[in-house]
């Protein structure tokens, strides 16, 4: 497999041109042809530093291969790699914008039995540049442009933990925020981790001052153990005090996420208890009404219920969201498109 060009930062591509014997403005023109959903082949390049690209880098790294629509304007994409791995991304509208959630790995390690994208275990990490790639393309398809994005908002949800391949992932931060490109503010990106604490503690010292978002689903260890195994390593205490030191470090306040789970943690009890572990913190708590993934045997609560924890939440002070439910027609789930795609291969 050749090389992902979009992994270049713009001062990497300028090294790059420069060691090519081309001129230093050539580099600007590759990383916003780039940024733009370019193919290499379609770079407004020289053909001799076309072709030069092209022996050494992929043409096309990221592709749309699938796309689904879903009643409520929800899109899914299938992307395929240049190694033929599926990953797979969705679009969501929202009134303040277009909100794209990307992945970060092919498949996912961490063995959350809610989530579809762990039921084959982590295949390989994904590069900076095909991170990238995922939102060129879609920006491109939707008819965005540089200084008009399709994409107002990118979060790191889809399938993978974003801090199980820290590296490249940052890498990818500093190219979507950088100026030239996509030039995305900080604060239009949500980064969804299941609560890696040395990674969490790290991440605070980057710079990068986005939306943290971490993956609870339990109000004690035991709980969470049950569903999340990550939850055998680190502590919801030890996360609570990584989340505290991203506030002070960057003065953004942090967000949990709380599938509810019918029978497991959606009672009143639960409700409380959730208002008491958080109360007194800078946070928000995203409820989520579980999509239902074949291969597990959890259940999603109904509105009634949902709506009854919400309101506890919120009468005890805890600011508080219940997400709206898009594209459950489509497997808008993480992972669900691509387990479709592999098991209808078999």
């Amino acid at each position: 497999m050749k090389g992902v060009l979009q992994d270049l930062s713009l001062e990497e591509l300028l090294s790059l041109v420069q060691n090519a014997g081309e001129k230093p403005f050539r580099a600007k023109q590759i990383f916003e042809g780039l940024m733009q959903g370019k193919k290499l082949s379609a770079l407004p390049v020289p053909f001799a530093l076309r072709a030069y690209l092209l022996e050494r880098f992929e043409d096309e790294p990221v592709k749309i291969k699938d796309t689904f629509v879903s009643q409520d304007g929800t899109k899914k994409f299938l992307f395929e790699l240049a190694d033929g791995n599926l990953i797979e991304g969705v679009l969501m509208h929202y009134d303040y914008g277009n909100t794209q959630c990307v992945s970060t790995q092919v498949g996912c390690r961490m063995g959350c039995k809610f989530c579809a994208s762990t039921l084959g275990g982590r295949v390989r990490d994904l590069s900076a540049g095909e991170i990238l790639g995922e939102i060129a393309a879609v920006n491109r398809l939707e008819g965005g442009t540089l200084k008009e994005r399709a994409v107002t908002n990118v979060v790191l949800m889809g399938s993978g933990e974003p801090f199980d391949n820290y590296q490249n992932v940052v890498k990818f931060l500093r190219n979507l925020t950088a100026e030239g490109g996509l030039h995305m503010s900080a604060r239009n990106i949500s980064l969804s981790t299941c609560g890696l604490v040395p990674e969490m503690r790290r991440f605070a010292e980057e710079g990068i001052p986005l939306n943290l978002t971490v993956s609870l689903h339990a109000v004690t260890d035991e709980e969470r153990r049950r569903t999340m195994p990550v939850a055998n390593k680190y502590h919801i205490a030890e996360i609570l005090d990584a989340c505290a030191d991203y506030f002070e470090k960057t003065g953004r306040r942090y967000i949990f996420e709380y599938s509810l789970i019918e029978g497991e943690n959606a009672d009143m009890v639960h409700a409380e208890a959730l208002a008491d572990l958080l109360k007194g913190r800078p946070c928000h708590v995203n409820l989520i009404r579980l999509n239902p993934v074949k291969e597990r045997n959890l259940k999603g609560t109904d509105e009634r219920t949902a709506q009854a924890f919400l309101k506890a939440l919120l009468t005890r002070g805890i600011s508080a969201t219940l997400r709206r439910s898009m594209g459950s027609d489509i497997g808008g789930a993480c992972g669900q498109l691509r387990a479709k795609y592999i098991s209808k291969d078999e």
